[in-house]
């Protein structure tokens, strides 16, 4: 199921995406792929506030995966440092409890994951606007999207 949305400001971004996390009702895998700067972390943290998180949210690029505790666990994982290293990195453990898990990057831990995901691509339009194409993997992500979008 694909499903496209834009948004005109970061205020709306964080919307769409607060509103998805409080859609979520377990384990969830979330694949961001955008450009640097096309609001991947600030998707991340509206995604973070719907869970019940008021933790300030920020991009796990030097430590590549932070946690947080909310509704539900949110596991923020930041891949791009992972270019062209091992990838048996243990973010597999992530993928079998019932967290939220969001990755950036996800182009460069593609053989650890899971098919049952939400991708979701971004881009960049004119000024804060973005484009968002969400693709459903999985009857639970399929639902998820069909409930919000």
């Amino acid at each position: 199921m694909i499903k496209k949305i834009q948004t005109n400001s970061l205020i709306e971004t964080k919307q769409l995406a607060q509103k998805i996390g409080s859609k979520i009702q377990g384990k969830t895998l979330i694949l961001l792929n955008g450009e640097l700067g096309a609001g991947k972390t600030s998707f991340t943290q509206g995604l973070a506030l719907g869970l019940g998180i008021r933790k300030n949210v920020s991009s796990p690029t030097f430590t590549l995966m932070k946690n947080y505790v909310g509704r539900l666990p949110l596991n923020h994982i930041d891949a791009y440092r992972l270019e062209g290293h091992p990838q048996n990195l243990g973010f597999d453990e992530l993928f079998d409890d019932n967290s939220v898990t969001v990755i950036e990057w996800p182009l460069y831990l593609i053989d650890d994951l899971p098919d049952a995901c939400l991708k979701v691509n971004i881009e960049v339009g004119e000024g804060d606007c973005r484009n968002f194409e969400f693709i459903a993997f999985g009857d639970a992500h399929e639902a998820l999207i069909k409930d919000i979008l």
